[in-house]
């Protein structure tokens, strides 16, 4: 089926969204299930619990485990804070947290802390812009709080929009008020269905069917993701996780041409963001390339900037290695999908 499709369904009892372009995967966003740790996004009233001098941060309580907060001053052991999950731990390591909390919907963010209203750069029409700052004006904010109009917020209808706002300025106001207590889980993080919503912009279809996944394709694809080789035609990449770092080999599987090098090392950097977001790879990521001469590295790093410019999870190209490696830092916004459906 051409054009963007969205589809909403549930492998062994956890929510998954998926979404199709052109009939191919392009994103996945899987739960990570009842026993699993707390989404990026959940908001936790906690208590500090240790300093840890030299580490520029601290560890707090949580009801149900520790988390560590970076940059954290003026806090002494027993204060409560307000915190937000900002991706999941390493394993054996805290959950780490922000103390700039955001409230964040389709339409709106508001911001406490950061004053004043900002207006996607996306939506560049000027009456579009000052209808939604006035509708942004109209808001009853939290003191010194900010809000930040996204770029769907444009496509939305007028009531639509300030229900929306409206929403995300109740909910900041009552979050804000609750400083005080032992630990607690104040706002569940956005499951998969209510992520996919809140992202995925407007798609030209969604479909809830019990199923859809199969009957759509994308289950195929999903398993295909469980498997470490990637198929680039007449080469091949494997994406292999360990404890340390993702390893992602490529190959030319025998021809060691200078011409086949290169291409197999362009189709893994245009296609290297989508495979780690289906997977819900992150941190430290080392490619092993196929043989490149020196003077193709710049035509394979802008291949890559390129690809992972239009990629939702934040990534840092690091840069070469002494030995030839390309390394990459990605933000852990996911489990890894080996994990989820294990």
């Amino acid at each position: 089926m051409k054009g963007e499709s969205i589809l909403l369904d549930h492998i062994r009892g956890q929510k998954v969204a998926a979404r199709m372009i052109d009939g191919k995967l392009d994103d996945l966003l899987v739960d990570a299930g009842a026993d699993g740790p707390p989404q990026p996004g959940t908001i936790y009233r906690a208590k500090v619990d240790r300093l840890i001098k030299g580490q520029g941060g601290i560890f707090l309580a949580l009801p149900d485990g520790a988390a560590f907060l970076r940059g954290a001053q003026g806090l002494t052991q027993g204060d409560s804070i307000l915190v937000q999950v900002t991706g999941f731990a390493e394993a054996g390591k805290a959950v780490p947290v922000s103390n700039r909390l955001l409230f964040k919907s389709k339409y709106a963010i508001v911001t406490p802390g950061a004053a004043g209203i900002n207006i996607s750069r996306a939506i560049r029409d000027e009456e579009q812009r000052i209808r939604l700052r006035a509708a942004g004006e109209e808001t009853d904010l939290p003191m010194e709080a900010g809000l930040i109009l996204r770029s769907d917020a444009a496509r939305a209808a007028p009531d639509e929009l300030a229900e929306d706002i409206a929403a995300m300025a109740d909910l900041a106001h009552a979050l804000l008020a609750d400083t005080e207590g032992s630990p607690e889980c104040l706002l569940e993080g956005p499951d998969a269905h209510h992520l996919a919503w809140r992202e995925w912009g407007q798609p030209d279809d969604i479909d809830t069917a019990q199923g859809c996944l199969e009957t759509r394709g994308a289950l195929d694809d999903i398993e295909a993701a469980l498997d470490p080789l990637v198929s680039l035609g007449q080469a091949m990449m494997a994406i292999e996780p360990t404890r340390a770092l993702v390893a992602v080999d490529v190959n030319t599987q025998g021809d060691l041409s200078p011409a086949a090098g290169l291409k197999a090392n362009l189709a893994t950097a245009r296609d290297l963001p989508r495979h780690l977001r289906i997977r819900g790879l992150g941190g430290q990521i080392t490619l092993d390339l196929a043989p490149l001469a020196k003077r193709d590295r710049r035509q394979f790093e802008q291949t890559l900037r390129a690809a992972f410019k239009v990629d939702p999870v934040e990534t840092a190209l690091v840069g070469w290695t002494p030995l030839g490696h390309f390394e990459l830092q990605r933000k852990r916004e996911r489990l890894p999908l080996s994990e989820v459906l294990k």
